[in-house]
C-alpha cells in the first residue's frame, strides 16, 4: 500500500517539475548517458589543463640569457601551482636553430643550448613526481639540411637517396627552372638547388628545412622509430608540427608537378598567400598517416602499459577536415586535433553571437564521443591580450576553463602578457628576417615569444645574463608572477581558481554544455550535470552596462545562483546571490555563477530541463515519513 501512494506521490511530482510521459525524449542520449557512465571519471587528457612551454623563453638556468631544460625542471612547480596538467615542450632537439629548434638535426638528442639527455631525464623525474605529464612536440614534416639523413640523400647513399622530395626541375629553352610554382611559407620559391646532387630539393619552409618524402616507407618507420625513442624516455605524447603539409601531390606519369592557381587578392609573386596551396597542403593521404602515428602509441601502450598516450595535431585545415584527424568508424587518430577557432575567428570586435557561433562551430562539427579542445594562443600568434583585449583575458580564460573538453594556454597567458615590440634589428624570426624592414612586422612571431616574466628583478627574474636572446617586456615590473601571487584577483589568481574549479567540479568535467548569446554584448554558457551544481559563466565582452534576462535564454533556470568566480572588474562579491532575470554585468565584467542547490538535468519537448535533486530527496522523505506513519 505504501509503495502505490509513493508512486502515486512521484507520478504528481514529476508532473509538478514538468515532465510529460507521452512526449519524446530527443535529448535520451545528451541527458542520460553520464547515468549510465557515472563510475568512469574522463581520461586524464580529456577534461586536461595543458601549458604550452617554450623552452627558449621560459627560464634560464645556466646565465646565457636562453632558456634550458634545467630551468624548467626548477620551475615546474609553478604548473603544479596553476593546476596544470600537462606541458608542452617546443622542440628541445639537436639543432641548428635557423627556425629555432624546428629545423632538426638529430630527432633523438638533446639540442647542447637546452641541456643533456641527463637533464632531460631528470626533468622527467621532476615532472613524474608533481603529477604533471611531459608532452613533446613532433616535428614530421621537414628535417635540418644539417641532419645525416639530408646529406646522406644529398649524396644518392641508397638507403637514404629518396628520404626528401628531389627533382631536376624544368629545362625551358636551355635554361633550367624549378619544377613547380610552390611557395614556401616564408616567402619565396618553396624548391631550393642543391650543387652537389644537381637537384631541387622541396622545402615548405626555410631553405634550411627540406621536406621529408613521407611516400617512401624507409621515412615512415624511420619516423616511427623516433616516436618510440621518446615513449620509452616516459612521455606521455606529442604534438604534432605543421600536419597539413607532410604530403604534396604525387608526381605524375612524366615525374612532373603541377602548378598551383594563383589568388587574384594577392599580388606578391613571393608571397605565400599569391597561391591557393591545393598540392601541397592537405592531402588525403595526410590522414592516414596520423592514424599510423597513433596506431605506434597504442601498440606502445599495449606492451608497456600505463596510462593513455596521446597526439595533439596542429592544422589551421578547414573544420571537415580537422575533424576527420580524430579518427574513422574502424581507426583511431589524433585525440586532439587542436582548435584553433578562437584564434582565427574571433577578434577584438566580434560580439557574443559570434562567439557563439565560434563555439558551436566546434561542437557541432566534433563526431560523437570525442573530446573539444580549446586554444587561446601559442608561439605563432599574438597573444591573447594584445590580440583581443587586456581586459578580456580573465574572462577568455574563464570561458576556456568552463568549456566542454581540454584547453592550451601559452606560456604567460595565465599573467596577461602581451606582445613586445621588437625592432628590425632585434628581430631574430626567419619568417620576419626573410622580408625587409617596412613589411617585417607582418610577419614576425618574435613579439609573442619573449621571455616569460617571473618577478621584477634582473632581466624578469627570466635570466642574469647581460643580454637575453629577446628583449623583455617593458611592463615587466608590474606583470609578473612575484607580484601577481599577491592580488587576490590578479589574472594568475583567477586562472588558478578557474583550474581548481575544474577539478572538483563534476559539472564541468563531465556535463552538458549550452552556449548563448544572452545579447550582442553578453555571452553565456550553461553547464550542468546530474550529481552536481549548476554553473553559469557569464561574459560582458564590451565596454557597456548591460542588465540581462538569462531565463530567456535558458528556460527552467533557478531563480537565484549564487557567485562563484569574480574578477578585478567585477563589483559582485563571493557568496553575493544574484537574479537570474535581471543580472547586471559591468564594462568588461565576467563572472561564473552556482546554482544554490544540486541540479541535474531531464528532457522535456525537446528541452533540457534541471531538477532540483536535494529539494526533492528531502520532499520525498517528508513524505515517506507521513505515509509511513498513516
Amino acid at each position: 500500500m505504501i509503495s502505490h501512494r509513493l508512486g502515486a506521490v512521484l507520478f504528481v511530482l514529476l508532473h509538478i517539475f514538468g515532465v510529460s510521459w507521452s512526449q519524446p525524449f530527443p535529448n535520451y542520449h545528451v541527458d542520460f548517458e553520464d547515468i549510465l557512465k557515472k563510475n568512469e571519471g574522463p581520461k586524464w587528457w580529456q577534461t586536461g589543463a595543458f601549458y604550452q612551454i617554450y623552452p627558449r623563453s621560459f627560464k634560464d638556468s645556466n646565465g646565457d640569457g636562453v632558456g634550458d631544460l634545467n630551468g624548467i625542471a626548477d620551475k615546474l612547480p609553478y604548473l603544479k601551482e596553476l593546476g596544470i596538467t600537462a606541458t608542452w615542450l617546443s622542440p628541445i632537439f639537436t639543432s641548428p636553430m635557423a627556425d629555432f629548434g624546428y629545423d632538426i638535426a638529430n630527432f633523438t638528442e638533446i639540442a647542447p643550448i637546452f641541456g643533456t639527455m641527463s637533464d632531460f631525464e631528470n626533468l622527467m623525474k621532476v615532472a613524474k613526481k608533481l603529477d604533471i605529464n611531459i608532452i613533446l612536440d613532433f616535428v614530421p614534416n621537414h628535417s635540418s639540411d644539417e641532419c645525416e639523413w639530408f646529406r646522406r640523400s644529398a649524396a644518392k647513399d641508397p638507403e637514404f637517396k629518396d628520404f626528401y622530395v628531389w627533382h631536376p626541375g624544368r629545362v625551358v629553352n636551355g635554361v633550367r627552372h624549378p619544377p613547380s610554382n610552390w611557395i614556401s611559407v616564408f616567402r619565396g620559391s618553396a624548391w631550393e638547388w642543391h650543387e652537389g646532387r644537381q637537384e631541387y630539393y622541396l622545402h615548405q619552409f626555410v631553405k634550411k628545412q627540406p621536406d621529408l618524402n613521407y611516400r617512401s616507407p624507409k621515412v615512415r618507420e624511420a619516423m616511427n622509430n623516433v616516436l618510440r625513442f621518446w615513449l620509452a624516455k616516459g612521455v606521455s605524447g606529442f604534438r604534432i608540427d605543421a600536419v597539413p603539409h607532410v604530403f604534396e601531390i604525387a608526381p605524375d606519369a612524366q615525374s612532373q608537378y603541377p602548378d598551383e592557381p594563383r589568388n587574384d587578392w594577392n599580388n606578391d609573386p613571393e608571397d605565400y598567400g599569391y597561391l591557393q596551396h591545393i598540392y601541397t597542403v592537405d592531402q588525403p593521404e595526410t590522414i592516414d598517416l596520423v592514424y599510423s602515428w597513433r596506431a605506434v602509441l597504442d601498440a606502445f601502450e599495449y606492451e608497456n602499459g600505463g596510462e593513455e598516450r596521446i597526439l595533439m595535431a596542429e592544422t589551421y585545415s578547414p573544420i571537415d577536415i580537422v575533424m576527420k584527424y580524430y579518427g574513422n568508424g574502424t581507426t583511431e587518430g589524433a585525440q586532439l586535433p587542436f582548435n584553433f577557432l578562437l584564434i582565427s575567428e574571433l577578434s577584438n570586435s566580434s560580439n557574443a553571437h559570434d562567439y557563439e557561433s565560434t563555439v558551436m562551430k566546434w561542437l557541432q562539427n566534433m563526431p560523437e564521443g570525442r573530446t573539444a579542445n580549446w586554444v587561446l594562443g601559442n608561439h605563432d600568434k599574438p597573444r591573447v591580450g594584445s590580440r583581443l583585449g587586456k581586459d578580456r583575458v580573465d574572462m577568455l580564460n574563464m570561458l576556456t576553463a568552463t568549456l566542454p573538453g581540454a584547453s592550451v594556454t601559452y606560456q604567460g597567458e595565465e599573467l596577461g602578457m602581451t606582445n613586445v615590440w621588437i625592432s628590425w634589428k632585434d628581430t631574430v624570426d626567419p619568417s620576419a628576417c626573410n622580408t625587409n624592414p617596412s613589411i617585417y612586422e607582418q610577419f614576425t612571431r618574435d613579439p609573442e615569444r619573449t621571455p616569460f616574466q617571473w618577478s621584477k628583478a634582473q632581466d624578469a627574474g627570466f635570466s642574469n645574463a647581460s643580454k637575453t636572446w629577446l628583449p623583455i617586456a617593458l611592463d615587466y615590473k608590474q606583470v609578473n608572477v612575484e607580484q601577481e601571487r599577491q592580488r587576490p584577483l590578479s589574472h594568475l589568481n583567477v586562472f588558478k581558481q578557474l583550474w581548481q574549479l575544474r577539478k572538483e567540479s563534476k559539472t564541468l568535467q563531465l556535463g552538458n554544455t549550452k552556449v548563448k548569446a544572452v545579447s550582442d554584448g553578453v555571452l553565456a554558457v550553461l553547464r550542468s550535470h546530474q550529481e552536481d551544481y549548476a554553473l553559469l559563466t557569464v561574459l560582458n565582452l564590451f565596454d557597456g552596462v548591460e542588465t540581462v534576462n538569462l531565463t530567456q535564454s535558458f528556460p527552467g533556470l533557478p531563480a537565484q545562483f549564487k557567485v562563484l568566480v569574480i574578477t578585478e572588474r567585477s563589483t559582485a562579491k563571493v557568496g553575493d546571490l544574484v537574479n537570474s532575470s535581471s543580472l547586471q554585468l559591468h564594462p568588461k565584467d565576467s563572472l561564473i555563477l552556482q546554482s544554490t542547490s544540486s541540479y541535474y538535468s531531464y528532457a522535456t519537448n525537446g528541452e533540457v530541463r534541471l531538477l532540483p535533486v536535494l529539494g526533492v530527496y528531502l520532499f520525498l522523505a517528508q513524505v515517506v515519513l507521513y505515509v509511513s506513519n498513516r
